[in-house]
């Protein structure tokens, strides 16, 4: 068994140690906001963020994470991911909206650290999310709001 501590609840996992990440927060906790998408962690799709950083969990093994802790889309609560979702409605980011858990973990990830982003900065940050509706323009834009909700 993998203990570890998702969405700030203590879990055990009963899988192989090479399991991805992915499909135990999918398939063994029910938690599908975390989305797959390329398998190889080029994409983004599935983010979350492990003891505070943001990881790709289709290439994070279970068996590498006992005593971790996972913050899914799910678990995404604090003041920068709600930032960030009311920016995502306010500029109508989302259309399919395949890529929004991974990019919301990034985005609310790059505000925790840096509340005043510049482009260069959310650029780097959200490099590897990709979108295939392609609204890079308004997820940059919606990261500059989230910015000024936080500020107040």
């Amino acid at each position: 068994m993998i203990k570890l501590t998702v969405n700030g609840t203590p879990r055990e996992i009963a899988a192989d140690a090479g399991t991805p990440l992915l499909w135990a927060l999918r398939d063994e906790l029910g938690l599908t906001g975390t989305k797959f998408g390329c398998g190889v962690a080029s994409c983004g799709a599935c983010t979350v963020l492990l003891d505070g950083v943001p990881v790709r969990s289709c290439q994070t093994f279970v068996g590498d994470l006992d005593g971790a802790e996972v913050t899914t889309i799910e678990g995404a609560q604090d003041a920068a991911a709600q930032a960030i979702r009311k920016a995502w409605g306010e500029l109508e980011v989302p259309q399919c909206g395949y890529c929004q858990s991974g990019q919301i973990i990034s985005a609310a990830s790059l505000l925790r650290e840096t509340p005043k982003p510049t482009d260069d900065d959310i650029d780097a940050a959200m490099d590897g999310n990709l979108c295939r509706c392609a609204t890079y323009v308004r997820i940059r834009k919606a990261i500059h709001r989230a910015s000024e909700i936080m500020e107040g």
